[in-house]
């Protein structure tokens, strides 16, 4: 890029504003003739109100100083006349949606929605919270809008004006026109409240956004100021995301043109004037943009996209390279092999944008982090110390965080550690006040362990334990997703990041470091080396062709004609504008889209979609068409401002000269590594020449970092990095069986890693809706006893069951090497039959080394109606194939004419019953599910490969008596408080009773749950299987303890269960239970929180709605609708959620109306439903569905005689009610558990229960 305007401006800065320090590169001509280009570097905090108003403000006035050599004083605006760009990224837009400070503005959507955004997916993010907390939703004040449209499909039903042909050329029926009017005068009375900025998100705008234009043109004539549309910004189905998107734009840029307005005032006018300098921002995307068109939802990764831009054109040569960018506050992992992963749809404090955004996963653990030991184990994080007070160590009275424990260490040295600290700005690091808060940590610790540990020891854990918490997000880039994280390189970057690398690489097998010369501020260096970048993306439902179908070839081509002219707009030469193409891609009948590149007209982009999709997900559908949902244009302006090309690593290490610089130290310091203390030299990077290389332990001493190189590491130095090669580890794991705290940390994330990547290795090789959508699944790993070790938060209700279907395998099946099991019999360990368990025991040399498992809802596994939740079943038949045990593959071999007999000719033998209606995907289920056991086993292979096998199992029974330890104390803390015996009962809707006694010693702190008094086994299917009660129970005494502990079996080791014989709770062989695992678990949670005095009772029900039917166009369709969560005694009770035993998502409103023939006519919440105290109760949801073709219907649900009770006081929330509403005008009551056949314009109306309130209310 030529340098200079040819009138004196020739200094280009960029800045990285990120949460806790602010950036600064400036690149400038030689100071003097034939001298060097000159790089200034500043680092600043980004919040000191003491000192400054605006950091990045600051840093350009302080490098004016140094570069000119001239004042700039404070009080002045800053001069502008040697500016020629200005770059940022910024952390304003994700600062203003975490603390909820953006501007208010009024949501437009179409009528029955007003409280979508409020429901979201209906899952909450953490389901041991009794206290639901989800950020709040980002509007003011919402309008609906009277106007519906109607998918039709490809063709028009007839030539009526009534129907229009969309943007994607589907057809769409306007069934009611937009009532401008009405939409005008609902418009003004907001106008009026003062609120200036308008979000509109309306159904199926993605395809037909007539009706959102006139919205706008209305709000534009009343005076609004900002006006969002959704089709515009983000034309792409999913009216939820599409909302989120909009309305976070709404919210966010009109505070993000203030601070650019704010940030304009403290300079002179030329800021403002494009010709004289460029202002350009970072996007989430890796591009930049002009000021003008920076806007909030492409802002949300603008600071953390300048680092993976920064170590993808420094550090990628043909190596796949992996991005560690630890900062005070968090840290971003990244993979770049070539080109940039983009996802688009992630969450930002609790709320889902549709955008691109570059693929990176951030984790809460920083230099910021705090450190805590809870319950036995050792934490870190997610608590940050912030900038402000900041760590200990920073001279403001915070906290202990990874700052102060490196420093501790001796992994940083005061005196080159910027000296920004106290009230002057000019004092170092504080290492005494670390030393202090240390050491009062470490006497927490010792006080709960018979071994003492010195403080060096304790410290140097929390080290480890942080290390762990950043390689968690690593392997679920890589491994997880089909690659060998060994491959890498790791690029290490961000402040903090030097003192972590080694240990990092070498935990995750990676034998190369790659820190650039300007690790410490990459991201700002990134932000210089980034391109301008416009993008255009349009939907589509095109089935893709080959060649491409001529109406898709003609948008490309309009798409890449807009983005051309924008940029030649913007000043760029034809020359050095580039453009891709990409096809959102997705086989017909599944949700699951894949952006994929196309390279030219004669691309097989079907090839690489088949491929893309085989690597990520593990299989392909050959029989099915590919639909193009969208076309994207990436429009590229070159526009790096840094002068030269970046060098080539490997290529300069191959042929530099190197030579041992081990004498150059400028000096020494104590430092703990791995076994002990060291006197560790200390060398100056700056003093350092290309090809000196230097062996570990070693601290090199950038201007703005301290890289931390281990014993047996060398570390070489080139012309822009510091390449580390990591050795063997002279200090070995240590393989001892010993109890360990802070390897007890450790394993509680290695295992929990293990459960978490089998998860998402099933929701990525299943096809079915329910289990790669809903999420209606979960995976878990067992010790060789068959107990839980470690169980990934998916879904409550198979906690603790899962555990009972291995034992029973264990009890009753011979099993080998090999083999994988299949069992879904309520006797055998199962909750109902949908509920499959895939179990797969791991031998090695013929001993029993561990299980893994993994449970999955398939859609339809025979029985007496679609979708085998029938509400009228009487025996355990109806509901479909039931399996004791079955060798799902045996010796490696996969038993599909086994399975498919089970599932389709079994059932059918039963009167009134088919076999399973989908068995083809059930067996693609089921192959996934075999396919996340299988990555289970790998990595706890890998686990072993690592400690050894006696390690491993020690710390799996280690790791249940933590959790053991931390229920018994609960357990010893409610006796004290509230006595040792607890009683409740409640009732099921039919007046069976659910009865509990709970007896509690308090010295032992064991239990006994007694269910004694319980009803009687029912002749219906609201039966519990023994395996419920146990999930049930494990389930709550999670949610008490309130504080995060291993979830395992050692969590009701100090509990006894009674459960009589023939009851609800233990029935006989052939009960009918489809209802006992989604409904009574409810109940018996309601009776355990009750007996406990925990909480009111939420909506205590799931709700289950299902709609299909038979034939040679079958389909079902499944599920399960949100109510009130109960009140506690600090909290209010959440509403529209999902509560205890399930947490699975809902279908989109889009994705629903577009692939089934039904019209959603609401979704919102029930007013009033929540019960009424001090603390009031959510409340539940209504639901309303109209029915386009003749279906069966069913319904299975509770709460709809009795209600959730409330506490202290409270009211209780109102029951449910679900009613038939024909289309001849009859309202009838469907009651809680029914089936019938509906028509053409038949509806159903669910109103889900409400939660019970907390607390009297107060006059």
């Amino acid at each position: 890029m030529t340098t200079g305007t040819g009138d004196g401006r020739t200094i280009r800065i960029c800045i990285d504003r990120g949460g806790t320090f602010t950036d600064c590169i400036a690149f400038a001509p030689p100071a003097t003739k034939g001298g060097e280009p000159q790089v200034v570097v500043v680092k600043l905090l980004s919040v000191d109100p003491h000192n400054y108003d605006d950091a990045p403000r600051e840093g350009i006035r302080r490098i004016l100083e140094q570069i000119t050599g001239k004042a700039h004083p404070k009080n002045l605006p800053v001069d502008t006349s040697r500016l020629e760009v200005v770059r940022m990224g910024t952390t304003v837009a994700t600062n203003a949606l975490l603390e909820r400070n953006g501007d208010p503005c009024v949501l437009v959507i179409t009528r029955g929605f007003k409280n979508l955004l409020h429901i979201g997916n209906q899952s909450r993010p953490k389901i041991f919270d009794l206290a639901i907390t989800i950020p709040d939703v980002l509007y003011t004040t919402v309008i609906e809008a009277s106007e519906r449209i109607k998918l039709v499909g490809t063709l028009p039903k007839s030539d009526d004006v009534k129907y229009e042909k969309g943007l994607t050329e589907e057809w769409v029926e306007i069934l009611e026109p937009l009532d401008a009017e009405l939409m005008r005068k609902d418009l003004e009375k907001v106008y009026e409240t003062g609120i200036r900025s308008v979000a509109i998100a309306l159904m199926h705008s993605f395809t037909f956004p007539r009706h959102e234009q006139q919205v706008e043109a209305i709000a534009r004539e009343i005076g609004f100021e900002h006006v969002t549309m959704s089709s515009r910004i983000m034309p792409t189905v999913k009216l939820l995301p599409r909302a989120q998107s909009t309305m976070a734009d709404a919210y966010l840029t009109p505070g993000i043109q203030r601070y650019v307005e704010g940030f304009f005032k403290g300079f002179d006018e030329g800021i403002r004037d494009p010709n004289k300098v460029r202002v350009e921002f970072m996007q989430s995307d890796g591009g930049l943009t002009p000021v003008q068109d920076f806007s909030g939802f492409r802002a949300m990764l603008s600071g953390p996209a300048g680092g993976v831009v920064g170590y993808a054109m420094t550090s990628y040569v043909d190596q796949p390279v992996i991005g560690f960018d630890m900062g005070g506050t968090s840290t971003d992992v990244s993979r770049y092999a070539g080109s940039y992963s983009h996802v688009f749809e992630s969450t930002t404090a609790g709320v889902t944008i549709q955008a691109p955004q570059l693929d990176i996963v951030t984790v809460a653990a920083g230099g910021g982090s705090r450190l805590f030991y809870r319950n036995g184990l050792f934490a870190v994080g997610p608590e940050s110390a912030g900038a402000n007070p900041g760590p200990a160590c920073y001279r403001k009275r915070g906290p202990v965080t990874v700052t102060d424990a490196n420093l501790f260490l001796g992994r940083l040295v005061p005196s080159h550690f910027p000296s920004i600290f106290g009230p002057g700005q000019d004092e170092p690091i504080d290492l005494a006040a670390s030393k202090a808060g240390l050491e009062v940590l470490a006497k927490e610790v010792n006080a709960s362990l018979a071994d003492t540990m010195s403080t060096d020891e304790v410290v140097f854990g929390f080290i480890k334990v942080a290390n762990e918490a950043m390689c968690r997000p690593i392997r679920a880039l890589t491994q997880a997703k089909g690659y060998d994280v060994g491959d890498h390189v790791l690029a290490c970057f961000g402040g903090a990041g030097g003192q972590h690398a080694c240990a990092i690489a070498r935990a995750l097998g990676i034998e190369r470091i790659l820190i650039h010369r300007y690790s410490s501020i990459l991201s700002a260096y990134g932000i210089a080396l980034a391109d301008v970048v416009h993008e255009i993306q349009e939907p589509s439902a095109h089935t893709l062709s080959h060649p491409l179908d001529a109406g898709v070839q003609k948008r490309i081509d309009q798409l890449q004609k807009t983005c051309q002219q924008y940029l030649l707009d913007k000043g760029f030469a034809a020359d050095a504008i580039e453009t891709e193409v990409y096809l959102n891609l997705r086989y017909k009948g599944t949700d699951h889209a894949m952006m994929t590149p196309t390279t030219g007209a004669g691309c097989d982009v079907a090839g690489a979609f088949t491929a893309n999709h085989q690597r990520e997900f593990g299989f392909t559908l050959p029989k099915r068409d590919i639909i193009v949902d969208d076309i994207r244009v990436r429009g590229i302006g070159k526009s790096s401002v840094v002068e030269g090309s970046q060098s080539n690593v490997v290529e300069e290490l191959k042929t530099l000269a190197k030579r041992n610089a081990n004498d150059q130290s400028i000096g020494s310091q104590s430092t703990y590594w791995e076994g002990g203390r060291r006197d560790t030299p200390i060398y100056s990077a700056q003093k350092l020449q290309p090809g000196d290389q230097i062996d570990g332990p070693a601290l090199i001493m950038d201007q703005n970092a301290t890289i931390a190189v281990e014993p047996s590491c060398k570390a070489t130095l080139t012309t822009r990095h510091l390449v580390i090669s990591l050795g063997d580890d002279e200090s070995k794991v240590a393989r001892s069986e010993a109890f360990d705290p802070i390897r007890l940390s450790v394993f509680a994330h290695r295992f929990m890693s293990v459960a978490e990547q089998m998860g998402t290795t099933l929701q990525k090789t299943a096809i079915s809706t329910n289990i790669k959508e809903r999420l209606d699944f979960s995976c878990a790993l067992f010790g060789p006893d068959g107990g839980l070790v470690a169980n990934a938060p998916h879904i409550p209700v198979h906690l603790g069951s899962m555990q009972e279907a291995v034992r029973w395998q264990m009890r009753n099946t011979k099993f080998e090497d090999g083999d994988v099991l299949l069992s879904n019999h309520p006797s055998a360990g199962g909750s109902h039959l949908p509920d499959i368990t895939v179990i797969t025991p791991v031998f090695n040399q013929n001993v029993l080394e561990f299980f893994v498992a993994s449970r999955g809802h398939h859609a339809d596994i025979g029985g007496i109606r679609p979708g085998s939740m029938p509400p009228d079943s009487r025996e355990l038949y109806q509901e479909g194939a039931a399996i004791k045990s079955f060798k799902l593959v045996r010796n490696g071999d996969f038993d599909e004419e086994g399975i498919r007999k089970l599932l389709v000719d079994e059932p059918a033998k039963h009167p009134g019953c088919t076999g399973s209606r989908c068995v083809n995907d059930c067996i693609s289920d089921l192959k996934a599910q075999a396919a996340a056991n299988h990555r289970g086993i790998t990595l706890v292979r890998q686990l072993i490969s690592e400690y050894s096998l006696p390690t491993v199992q020690a710390y799996m029974g280690y790791i249940r008596s933590n959790a053991e330890d931390a229920v018994r104390t609960l357990l010893k803390d409610v006796c004290a408080q509230k006595g040792s015996r607890l009683t409740a009962e409640d009732c099921m809707d039919d007046g069976t009773v659910i009865r509990l006694a709970v007896e509690i010693d308090g010295e032992t702190g064991d239990a006994v749950f007694d269910f004694e008094g319980t009803g009687p086994e029912l002749y219906g299917n609201i039966n519990a299987p023994r395996a419920i009660t146990f999930s049930a129970i494990i389930y709550c005494l999670r949610c008490m303890v309130a504080s995060e502990i291993p979830l395992n079996q050692g969590a009701l080791n100090p509990v006894k269960v009674v459960i009589p014989d023939g009851s609800l709770l233990s029935p006989g062989d052939g009960a009918a239970v489809v209802g006992g695992n989604v409904l009574t678990s409810q109940r018996v949670v309601d009776v355990i929180f009750k007996a406990f005095d925990a909480c009111a009772a939420s909506q205590g029900c799931c709700n289950n709605l299902l709609f299909g039917r038979d034939g040679p166009e079958s389909f079902g369709y499944y599920e399960t609708i949100a109510g009130g969560s109960g009140a506690g005694p600090t909290w209010n009770g959440r509403s529209g959620v999902h509560v205890h035993m399930t947490n699975t998502r809902i279908t989109d409103p889009e994705i629903l109306e577009r692939r089934y023939p039904v019209i959603l006519r609401e979704f919102g919440l029930r007013e009033d439903s929540g019960g009424a105290g001090e603390h009031p109760g959510g409340e539940g949801c209504v639901r309303e569905i109209e029915f386009l073709v003749p279906l069966e219907v069913s319904m299975l649900s509770e709460r709809r005689v009795f209600p959730p009770y409330g506490a202290h006081g409270g009211s209780s929330g109102k029951v449910g009610r679900n009613t038939l509403l024909r289309k001849d005008g009859r309202r009838l009551n469907f009651g809680g558990k029914n089936a019938t056949t509906v028509g053409p314009g038949d509806r159903i109306r669910i109103e889900t229960p409400g939660g019970g309130g907390w607390g009297a209310t107060t006059a």
